[in-house]
């Protein structure tokens, strides 16, 4: 019972992980709807799961093989950063006085489906978000029993806190929307891309360095 407890601050403590995740998510509650915020955080989550269930299905030797693996960190890395230089380049050319882009910058609607893939693909092309699983099943295995249901239960407890937080996250930023011009969305989405392509390029840095030389904002959401 006493693991269960801890299992839900944990989720919360995740929710305020600093990365690329944590910026666009607030940025897409900001600039488009509350909705569309949680189908994109929906996709983050689907990617955690995704982590988790492989953390727990494999062997701990190919999965320490897998997680270590520098070909991986500056694969993913580099997909983010092309997403980053992608989306700055297609945000850096509208220009908010013009009535359409004004249209895109506020009023544009992202289909469901492509909010959920975006939020599935950017934290599932960080593979240190597979390490911070593997760590947190490593460490709690053994005091469950590795009981599958028992584990099942602890992670669906950090989940929970983490969604929570989430909406918590997404309605405060949604008070801003307000008071966002376009200059000032476009500015914003401008920001994220950056946010972006640096998370994407310190990824691609930790192929080269030590994995205890990188801060730990960089392998988590």
């Amino acid at each position: 019972m006493q693991e269960y407890l801890a299992a839900i601050p944990i989720g919360i403590f995740l929710s305020f992980m600093i990365g690329p995740v944590f910026f666009v998510l607030l940025e897409t509650a900001a600039t488009k709807s509350i909705k569309e915020a949680l189908f994109f955080d929906l996709g983050v989550i689907l990617g955690d799961i995704t982590f988790i269930l492989i953390a727990y299905f494999s062997s701990y030797a190919l999965l320490i093989k897998l997680k270590d693996n520098p070909k991986l960190y500056f694969f993913g890395g580099l997909i983010m950063l092309l997403y980053g230089v992608i989306s700055y380049l297609g945000t850096k050319r509208k220009n908010p006085e013009n009535i359409a882009t004004v249209k895109f910058l506020v009023d544009d609607k992202v289909p469901v489906y492509k909010l959920v893939l975006k939020g599935f693909l950017l934290n599932f092309m960080n593979i240190g978000v597979l390490g911070f699983w593997l760590g947190i099943l490593i460490n709690i295995g053994p005091k469950l029993d590795m009981n599958g249901t028992k584990i099942f239960m602890y992670f669906a407890l950090i989940i929970l806190g983490y969604f929570m937080m989430d909406v918590l996250k997404v309605l405060a930023a949604k008070q801003l929307k307000s008071k966002l011009t376009p200059v000032k969305i476009r500015q914003i989405k401008l920001i994220v891309a950056w946010i972006i392509i640096v998370f994407g390029f310190f990824l691609m840095i930790k192929t080269y360095l030590p994995l205890d030389e990188i801060m730990v904002i960089f392998t988590t959401n």
